[in-house]
């Protein structure tokens, strides 16, 4: 079996670039969890009448979050019989606890050699970035 790379951090630390760059580096697929479910997002919260960038809020965190983070392990579960994956998302629930985290992913990924890559930058800078990118998806965390 090959490896999982999992690429965590806050919005703006920079999983995106380091993802990007580690996939071409190892030639691993990579999936990040805007690119592979923020159209569904938006499709439901406007379907519901709600705003299509809301991620944020409780009912988004309550509804989409786990689906969100199943459809990675999906597409990681899809791929590593025959590549390296990369997954690049917050995961900052599942950052407080680690080593819990870490024995739920080798049950899950079993015989896969896992890394985690979590990103952690100055919080001036990070909230510089999220200003300079104008994601519609960031609008409330910088209000």
């Amino acid at each position: 079996m090959h490896r999982l790379h999992i690429v965590c951090g806050l919005p703006a630390s920079g999983k995106t670039t380091f993802a990007k760059k580690l996939a071409k580096q190892i030639h691993a697929a990579y999936f990040d969890s805007d690119s592979a479910t923020d159209l569904m997002i938006q499709a439901a919260h406007r379907a519901a009448g709600l705003d299509p960038h809301d991620r944020d809020s409780a009912l988004y965190k309550t509804t989409y979050r786990e689906p969100v983070y199943e459809t990675l392990f999906q597409l990681a579960d899809d791929n590593l019989a025959h590549t390296d994956v990369i997954l690049a998302g917050p995961f900052t629930t599942e950052l407080r606890d680690k080593a819990k985290w870490q024995a739920l992913l080798a049950e899950r990924f079993d015989g896969c050699q896992i890394e985690i890559h979590h990103l952690e930058i100055d919080e001036s800078l990070r909230l510089e970035r999220m200003h300079a990118r104008g994601a519609l998806r960031d609008q409330a965390k910088l209000s």
